[in-house]
């Protein structure tokens, strides 16, 4: 299969340093307590595993770096998707401070599980608004902790990931407009019906439950730590943007671990939701104007999280913007599997991060300007599998099953 050229643009982040120290904020948000407690917690989760890291080097061979692993998020629990590590833990946060509230302290994960405080946690309402992934890991845990849970879906949030979210007892709530609009609507409907808002982007006077979705991505980052197969480490990452909590909780973790021995870290982006990149270029979190509508669906924010920007400033190296039509080409790509590459079933954000390596090593002054030599070894996150099977079936032609051996 032939690679594809691509348009895509580049943004260096000069106010991020290898030799910038893990300084007392960044301790508060990411620090090692805060991910030995997120990891003690998932890891007893029903059905936890770590996600594969996938060796693609046919695609390395043709992009001429020494190696490329894919960290198929895919294949997270049921979810098929990394939000099941954020979205899931906060939920857990959340009720474990509640029944605290009420002077009732749990062990860990199991008490709730074996049902034994269903009559407590039955009372409790978690909301929050999403483009698909990180509602269904919102509603998934409402649902296995014993809570109920409302779900804001914008106009853009398509019927088939509505119906994966309401699958686990949810009740869904259309808000109209894009994702930041139902942000603002979920913090005031919460805000007047006593509900608790599981947010994956902060706002003033609110950033202790994003601060715990962001702990819970350490975990992906430690998976990969002790998967990685190469003598040495990765020297890049690409990952994809967003309001930005999953760059934040995995180049943050690489960060405080690794320290100025760090990869190169690249923050992926589609064309109409650069939020990340806009902030880059003026130094503080800016927004995007206007309509933020992307084929990349769970990447289209307008704002990105103010507590994320505390991270991402200081270790966020470079930001690339695609366009839509690289990653429909890249979710083919990685189905059909380059010179003997395992196929790979990729969503449409799923593969932002492939498509911008893709592009990336397509630019001659874009790949030299990243050091995309021929020693470079590349860490790609795989965001999420076919987590809407129709558009993946439209896109690629064929289903996820078919495309992974299981049908």
């Amino acid at each position: 299969m032939k690679l594809s050229t691509f348009a895509l643009r580049h943004e260096v982040n000069r106010l991020a340093s290898t030799t910038a120290p893990f300084g007392a904020r960044a301790e508060e948000i990411l620090g090692a307590a805060a991910f030995v407690d997120a990891q003690r917690e998932i890891t007893a989760w029903p059905g936890y595993a770590p996600t594969p890291l996938i060796a693609l080097s046919g695609l390395a061979a043709a992009l001429g770096v020494a190696a490329i692993h894919y960290k198929d998020e895919g294949q997270r629990f049921r979810l098929k998707s990394f939000k099941a590590l954020g979205g899931a833990y906060a939920v857990l946060k959340v009720v474990r401070r509640e029944l605290a509230r009420r002077d009732i302290h749990i062990n860990g994960v199991e008490d709730l599980l074996a049902d034994n405080h269903r009559t407590v946690t039955g009372g409790i309402t978690v909301c929050c608004a999403t483009d698909g992934n990180h509602g269904r890991s919102v509603a998934w845990a409402a649902q296995m902790f014993g809570c109920r849970s409302f779900i804001y879906l914008h106009e853009g949030v398509s019927a088939g990931r509505e119906r994966e979210i309401a699958a686990y007892g949810a009740k869904i709530c259309r808000v109209s407009g894009g994702y930041d609009d139902s942000v603002r609507r979920v913090a005031e409907d919460a805000a007047a019906k006593g509900w608790f808002v599981v947010s994956d982007t902060s706002w003033e006077g609110y950033e202790e439950v994003p601060t715990w979705v962001m702990q819970g991505y350490m975990v992906m980052a430690d998976e990969i730590s002790r998967q990685w197969p190469e003598f040495e480490p990765h020297s890049h990452l690409f990952i994809q943007g967003g309001v930005g909590g999953l760059a934040a909780g995995v180049a943050g973790y690489f960060w405080r671990v690794q320290g100025a021995q760090r990869g190169r870290n690249i923050v992926v982006e589609p064309e109409p939701a650069d939020c990340i990149t806009r902030s880059i270029i003026a130094g503080k979190p800016v927004p995007v104007p206007g309509d933020v509508e992307t084929f990349m669906a769970c990447l289209a924010a307008a704002e990105m999280s103010p507590l994320a920007w505390e991270i991402l400033r200081h270790c966020a190296d470079d930001a690339l913007v695609i366009p839509d039509d690289s990653a429909a080409e890249t979710m083919r790509l990685l189905a059909e599997g380059l010179d003997g590459d395992r196929p790979i079933v990729a969503g449409e954000s799923g593969a932002a991060a492939t498509a911008a390596l893709i592009a990336a090593a397509g630019n001659d002054s874009v790949r030299k300007a990243l050091q995309l030599g021929p020693d470079a070894r590349v860490l790609v996150i795989g965001s999420e599998g076919a987590t809407d099977t129709a558009i993946y079936h439209a896109v690629v032609g064929r289903t996820p099953e078919e495309v992974a051996g299981t049908a």
